[in-house]
């Protein structure tokens, strides 16, 4: 282990002149969360609050032949009990309800099942008591009758031509055709350019690798919690723990078939989320119990009720083949990517296909991609979804192909590194990116240089992408009389926002950064925002606090005229002051002077970027394997991004920090344990293996700005990428410790005991 404090570097962009971006503000939220006052979930205590429990299917797959409730309506202290007969039928609709299209019928059934369960924990029913312990008693009541159906439980199994169906109705949908016959496959997606058959007969060297990997949960420490009061007006509102309030709200209402105008969703803090709380799971369930019972109705996830019952990321097979000539040019590359969506269509093989060759100038290349449907939870987004996947099987492969050309793997990389001008397979061509100088901060840093002694030690690196969205955003702000402003935004917090959408506002208003107020609003009090998530939040509801900030100076231009006597467009502004031939007034006395000259001023700005922001992370790690048990230490781990512009480098170091520690769990530990009937086997903190302090380092970062051309401030998405490189990072140090290529997530100990026993320590 390292020492207890990590070491961080920035390599600025040289243009940089910054006042308030880049320096190390104190959180806005920073007293009411080391305090204890911030409201999350389940803080939320109402006039009348009941508590609510969910009944979850002890078989993973079966038909529901009846559900008996009776028993437990007419147990003491129970006020409603509610089953998927109490949702409105939404059939087969199909709506956009911010993270993509999403069958209604499937959203319905994964809240409370209908005719079938697909998955073991899949919600049957739900009870609203005096307590949680009545109504967790009475759960025990409900007498539901099963007709057991065949389990799937693996991917290339659930592919198979006549395995058991899932959905009979189900047909892959295959470049915008439906199949004929019903399939698991839900879809089918294809990639290709150039000519790749003709380029890998003419490679001198072509390697071929197939990897594995399994069910990975967020591990977010909050569970799921929601608050619903159906008040007799036929307003719904809701307090939720959910990365997206509006995608909430929009879920919630559809559900329901409710107008989104009578629902209202409250948005608390939240305890982490890394993509798994942007679905819904129980708004609707305790809406509907509240509308039944007339009393606002609380329900919290049990810890195996988190891990059973929610979306983790997709279990997957993959086949990887790249082809390189003497000197090391990648000429073509193929890839064969099979996810999992779980018990319904709707899984995260687009942005596998998209990131598998992301890092890369590759003229010839092919990727197909399956979602497949299996009996396990419904598979959701987890940090960088679909991208650590392909870049463990990509990377690895890379490695092997600069071990037998006798290559430095960061040479190799930079040989090949994609750039401005480079073709994605998926059809996108990058702007100015910096993936070449995130690899060059690398082959240059120290750790990189020091040598590794020792026996069983090995290093290893790897690089990662994910292409950050930006969708849309909203806020509003209102000036004070006293300089202060008052910043409204629909974006939850789950990283520092509010201090890093505040800081833009400041930059550009010229102000320091204690004299905004930003505030997370709820759905009725600021416009459409989407979800915290895609790395987006301080890229474009940054740009809407930037729009509203040239709106405040626009206005307090016309203020400043007013007390001139002159021509709007005469008066200047820079550095906080306004100014007109010898006239000149600081922002803040220009505040003071407002409610004489028209009154305090508000402006509104709502945006809608559109393309990708683009984040490179490059990754390296030392490691030391027991061959007595196949443990793997990591001894140093350095973590290299692109940030564009690191608005609050202690936020982006963080980001850069735990991205890294989830990808060292997910590599080394973290796997859903199912049995052959599709029950998961380990559904407890304590039998589901995420690190520890005690099981990592102090992570050493190192940010490069490269600014982003599609922001004013040069901001590149940052939370997603760090997840993505660990993975093949330590998979590479372990081939170079051991001299064994592991190719199956997690890479836990008795899978390295088993691998380095089979191949006697020697070479693969």
């Amino acid at each position: 282990m390292s020492d207890n404090f990590s070491n961080s570097q920035i390599i600025k962009d040289p243009g940089d002149n910054y006042k308030t971006l880049g320096t190390r503000p104190v959180r806005h939220d920073g007293v009411d969360k080391v305090t204890g006052r911030a409201i999350y979930g389940n803080d939320v205590q109402l006039q009348g609050l009941i508590e609510g429990a969910i009944l979850r299917s002890p078989v993973a797959h079966a038909r529901i032949k009846s559900i008996d409730t009776s028993a437990a309506e007419a147990f003491p202290g129970v006020l409603a009990v509610a089953t998927s007969a109490d949702f409105p039928d939404p059939k087969d609709k199909v709506a956009d309800l911010g993270e993509g299209p999403v069958n209604l019928a499937h959203l319905s059934a994964n809240c409370l099942a209908r005719d079938k369960v697909f998955y073991k924990g899949q919600a049957i029913a739900a009870v609203a008591a005096r307590d949680v312990h009545i109504a967790e008693e009475a759960l025990s009541l409900i007498k539901v009758e099963y007709e057991l159906l065949p389990v799937l439980t693996r991917v290339l199994d659930a592919m198979k031509e006549g395995s058991p169906l899932l959905h009979e109705d189900l047909r892959t949908n295959e470049m915008g055709k439906k199949a004929d016959t019903p399939s698991n496959i839900s879809d089918h997606l294809h990639f290709e350019q150039g000519d790749p058959d003709t380029a890998f007969e003419n490679a001198h060297l072509v390697v071929e690798r197939e990897f594995k990997t399994q069910t990975v949960h967020q591990g977010y420490i909050e569970p799921h919690v929601a608050t619903a009061h159906w008040n007799q007006d036929g307003h719904l509102t809701v307090w939720a723990s959910t990365q997206g309030a509006f995608s909430a709200r929009e879920q919630t209402a559809e559900t329901l078939a409710l107008p989104v105008s009578k629902v209202k969703v409250i948005p608390c803090e939240i305890g982490g989320g890394f993509g798994g709380k942007i679905p819904i799971y129980l708004e609707p369930v305790a809406a509907v119990l509240s509308r039944k019972s007339g009393r606002p109705v609380k329900i919290q996830m049990t810890r195996d009720g988190v891990f059973e019952g929610t979306g983790p990321t997709p279990a997957s097979f993959m086949r990887i083949k790249v082809g390189v000539d003497e000197a090391g040019k990648i000429l073509a590359a193929e890839a064969w990517l099979a996810y999992e969506t779980g018990a319904y269509p709707g899984g995260v093989i687009g942005p596998g296909c998209m990131c598998v060759f992301s890092c890369y100038d590759i003229e010839n290349a092919r990727v197909d991609g399956f979602d497949v449907c299996v009996n396990k939870p419904w598979t959701k987004a987890y940090r960088a979804p679909g991208s650590t996947h392909v870049a463990f099987a990509m990377e690895s492969v890379v490695d092997e192909i600069a071990a037998k050309l006798e290559m430095d793997p960061i040479e190799l990389r930079l040989l090949n590194a994609a750039k401005e001008g480079t073709k994605r397979v998926d059809g996108p061509v990058y702007p100015r990116i910096g993936l070449v100088e995130t690899l060059e901060a690398a082959r240059d840093h120290d750790h990189y240089k020091s040598p590794i002694e020792g026996p069983n030690r090995g290093r290893g690196m790897a690089a990662g992408f994910w292409f950050n969205i930006g969708l849309k955003s909203s806020v509003t702000a209102h000036v004070n009389n006293d300089g202060t402003v008052t910043l409204l935004e629909g974006s939850t917090d789950i990283g520092g926002t509010r201090t890093s959408i505040a800081m833009q506002l400041a930059e550009t208003l010229g102000i320091g950064a204690e004299d905004i107020n930003p505030k997370v609003a709820d759905t009725d009090s600021v416009g459409y925002t989407d979800i915290t998530g895609g790395s987006r939040v301080t890229f474009a509801t940054g740009l809407a606090a930037i729009e509203a900030g040239k709106d405040i100076i626009s206005q307090m231009k016309g203020r400043a005229a007013m007390l001139w006597e002159c021509e709007e467009g005469e008066v200047g502004f820079a550095d906080a002051v306004f100014s007109q031939d010898s006239n000149s007034i600081t922002f803040a006395e220009l505040c003071g002077k407002l409610s004489s000259t028209g009154g305090l001023i508000t402006a509104r700005a709502s945006v809608d970027p559109q393309g990708f922001t683009n984040g490179f992370a490059v990754h390296i790690c030392d490691i030391e394997v027991d061959p007595e048990t196949g443990k793997v230490d990591i001894l140093r781990y350095t973590a290299l991004q692109d940030a564009g512009k690191a608005i609050h480098p202690s936020y982006v170091e963080g980001q850069m920090q735990g991205g890294s520690v989830q990808g060292i769990g997910w590599a080394l530990n973290e796997e859903y344990l199912f049995d052959e009937d599709g029950r998961m086997l380990n559904p407890t903190m304590l039998d589901y293996r995420m690190p520890t302090a005690l099981d990592v380092p102090m992570i050493d970062t190192v940010i490069i700005e490269v600014p982003n051309p599609s922001h004013p401030f040069g901001v590149r998405g940052v939370g997603e990428p760090p997840i993505v490189p660990p993975p093949p990072a330590i998979a590479n140090a372990i081939k170079n410790a051991t001299g064994v290529r592991m190719t199956e997530l997690p890479m836990s100990p008795p899978r390295v005991f088993e691998a380095i026993t089979k191949n006697g320590g020697a070479p693969s």
